[in-house]
């Protein structure tokens, strides 16, 4: 599986991010999404993600599911955590399973292997920012999907609990998935950088 981009170009608010943008990922790799603010890092992953739409060039999985649209095989992360503070712990990645559709793995698991197992019922407004952001990467291992966007992943993450996410980085990059990580700080597995440029 090889996700390519080609000549990409991003204009936000009639303000060019960045143009003529070429990268590339293959199955098993995790590339770090390197750059000043302002430079696009987050808008990449937007548009991979399809929640933005190219000003130019081409964005393409070859490999994966044929009958599935590139967002449809990608985990969106974003830098802020998407939770609803009212619902519990399992009921907002019951709320996500749901949204996001597809195969379901055993969200009691997915929780466990986080360390959010002893949270189930609580609602999410009453966790710290540590433990919404252990919250939503559950998400990643709930619903499958090959591709992983994560705009600062570790953000809020004490140290155990970035030893756990590099954990499992290292086993989605190794059943063949693909990382595509915007970020500030070591991502603590081995990564190939991609920086953008840009204006501030």
């Amino acid at each position: 599986m090889q996700l390519s981009g080609r000549g990409v170009a991003c204009v936000r608010g009639g303000r060019e991010v960045f143009s003529g943008l070429d990268f590339a990922a293959a199955s098993g790799e995790a590339v770090s999404v390197v750059g000043r603010n302002g430079a696009g890092k987050t808008s990449l992953l937007r548009l991979i993600a399809g929640l933005l739409i190219p000003a130019g060039g081409t964005i393409v999985l070859d490999g994966g599911d044929a009958e599935m649209t590139l967002p449809e095989q990608c985990h969106y992360l974003g830098h802020r955590d998407a939770l609803k503070p009212a619902l519990s712990v399992a009921e907002n990645l019951a709320f996500w399973a749901d949204f996001l559709g597809g195969e379901r793995f055993e969200a009691a698991e997915s929780l466990a292997t986080v360390g959010l197992d002893h949270a189930t019922h609580l609602p999410a407004g009453f966790l710290s920012a540590g433990q919404r952001r252990r919250l939503s990467l559950a998400r990643l291992l709930t619903v499958r999907r090959p591709v992983w966007l994560l705009d600062e992943p570790t953000n809020a993450l004490d140290v155990a609990g970035q030893e756990m996410f590099g954990g499992l980085m290292r086993e989605h990059l190794s059943r063949g998935g693909m990382i595509i990580a915007a970020t500030h700080a070591p991502l603590g597995i081995d990564s190939r950088e991609l920086r953008i440029g840009g204006t501030a």
